[in-house]
């Protein structure tokens, strides 16, 4: 197995956005591979208090790093942006970094799209809408004047006037094998926020000359010395990740989080997350993934201002333990 790419997660919604790009630049030292912001209107709780512009993070950071990858996790390019905007910041992002530049997208939550007042379609619908994303974005990375006429958008005689030397990737989330055969197509990378996702069926659906593509997962840990603050963290701030994401993709706002998960213990998210300073439990969750067959693992270190500690345990010892982890693994996708 080649060595898998370890990255970190600028979270918007937990962090000032001078904080990320302090965090950004810290994460590179650090020693991780890559960088994925989260693109977010909202947070999921009151609790995490953040929701900056995630683009200008992107720009902010690729101008004050130099080595590292960055990449959306993810950008809905169908309700509140139009997928023609997207590849225009896409294509202006890769050129700030110098083609470090993964565009990952996603069918989006209601959470953040329903801000413009369009109203928020049915999962079927939503994956129409970004097939045609998909198609007009990777048309328009081209270069070349577009004229589009789907279901869902037009596009009337645009270009991108600064298309960058390094074509930007397209990553797509999945969450099961419908997704993942639909969107496998379409992209060079797949996306997915667990480790039972349908890569067997993201393999099979490649196109001839494809490539099998890298399949990169993200997973939270709420790192420090205190355990059970760890805990109470994690349970203030990601108690919305125990919905799952056919819950999570249809609730409107933070109080819609909060009322489902009111019944979500401390104990409950602990039995999830890795809490506390014990690398051997972040290696073993982390080993699902890459069992899995996932080669590129992100870590989201949960509270905003719990950075700092989390990176200089990350540089010395957490990193090395799952690259070490990852090389002992025999990938078998499901």
């Amino acid at each position: 197995m080649t060595a898998p790419g370890i990255g970190y997660t600028c979270m918007s919604e937990q962090s000032d956005p001078r904080w990320l790009v302090r965090d950004a630049r810290a994460a590179e030292e650090a020693g991780f591979d890559t960088i994925v912001f989260s693109d977010h209107a909202s947070p999921w709780l009151t609790s995490q208090g953040h929701a900056p512009y995630a683009w200008s993070v992107l720009g902010a950071v690729a101008a004050t790093t130099e080595r590292v990858e960055l990449m959306t996790y993810v950008t809905c390019p169908t309700v509140r942006y139009h997928p023609a905007i997207v590849a225009q910041k896409a294509a202006t992002v890769q050129i700030l970094s110098e083609g470090r530049f993964v565009l990952g997208l996603g069918s989006g939550e209601n959470l953040n799209e329903h801000v413009v007042g369009h109203g928020w379609p049915a999962v079927e619908e939503r994956q129409d809408m970004l097939v045609e994303a998909c198609e007009i974005i990777s048309n328009l990375f081209d270069g070349d004047l577009l004229t589009y006429a789907g279901d869902y958008f037009r596009v009337d005689s645009h270009r991108l006037w600064d298309v960058p030397e390094h074509r930007v990737p397209l990553a797509v989330a999945i969450s099961g094998e419908k997704s993942a055969t639909r969107f496998s197509p379409l992209a060079e990378h797949a996306i997915a926020v667990e480790p039972d996702a349908a890569l067997k069926a993201w393999e099979a659906a490649r196109e001839p000359g494809q490539g099998p593509g890298r399949k990169i997962g993200q997973m939270p840990v709420s790192w420090g010395s205190d355990k059970d603050a760890a805990i109470t963290r994690a349970h203030e701030q990601f108690r919305w990740f125990a919905g799952g994401w056919k819950v999570n993709a249809d609730l409107p706002t933070t109080a819609g989080f909060a009322g489902a998960t009111q019944f979500v213990r401390p104990e409950d998210v602990a039995g999830q997350i890795p809490c506390g300073n014990d690398v051997d439990a972040i290696v073993e969750a982390a080993s699902a993934y890459f069992e899995a067959g996932f080669t590129d693992l992100a870590l989201v270190q949960i509270g905003g201002e719990h950075q700092e500690e989390f990176l200089a345990a990350a540089a010395s010892d957490i990193i090395p333990a799952l690259r070490e982890a990852a090389q002992g693994t025999d990938p078998s996708p499901s």
